[in-house]
C-alpha cells in the first residue's frame, strides 16, 4: 500500500486561483451591471439585458467558485478553471482581431494564458495527482 502524504497547496495553485477568482468576479459584476441597466430602462435591440445577466451570473458564479476553491486548496476547482481558460482563448482572438479591442484582448489574453500556465505548472500537476495516490517516485 502506498502511503499518501499531502503537501501544502503550491503557490502556482493559489496564483491561478487568484486569476480565476478575478475573472469570476468580473463576470458577476457584469451581471449586476446588466440587471441594473435593465431595471433603469436601458433596452438593447440585439440582446436581452436580463438573459445576458443570467448567463454572466451563472457562468461567472461557477468560475468565481472555482477560483475560490483553488485559493482554498480544493482540487475540483482546477477542472472548471482549465475549461474556462480554454474557452476564453477564442474570445481573446476575437477581441484582438475581430472587434478592434486590442487593449481588452491583450489584458484578457495575459490573464487567461497566465492562468493556464499556472494550472499546468509542474507543482500544480503534482498537487492535483496527489488525490489519486500518485507520488514523485511513480
Amino acid at each position: 500500500m502506498v502511503e499518501r502524504k499531502d503537501v501544502g497547496v503550491p503557490g502556482t495553485v493559489r496564483g491561478a486561483g487568484g486569476l480565476v477568482t478575478l475573472e469570476g468576479a468580473v463576470a458577476v459584476t457584469v451581471a449586476v451591471v446588466l440587471v441594473v441597466r435593465a431595471l433603469l430602462g436601458h433596452e438593447e435591440d440585439a440582446i436581452s439585458g436580463y438573459g445576458t445577466a443570467m448567463w454572466f451570473g451563472i457562468l461567472g458564479g461557477a468560475v468565481l467558485a472555482s477560483g475560490i476553491g483553488l485559493l482554498l486548496g480544493q482540487r475540483w476547482g482546477r477542472a472548471i478553471a482549465v475549461i474556462t481558460q480554454l474557452l476564453l482563448l477564442p474570445v481573446v482572438w476575437s477581441l484582438l482581431f475581430g472587434s478592434g479591442q486590442p487593449l481588452y484582448g491583450t489584458l484578457l489574453g495575459v490573464v487567461a494564458l497566465g492562468a493556464l500556465g499556472l494550472l499546468f505548472a509542474p507543482p500544480t500537476s503534482r498537487w492535483a495527482a496527489q488525490e489519486y495516490g500518485a507520488t514523485d517516485d511513480e
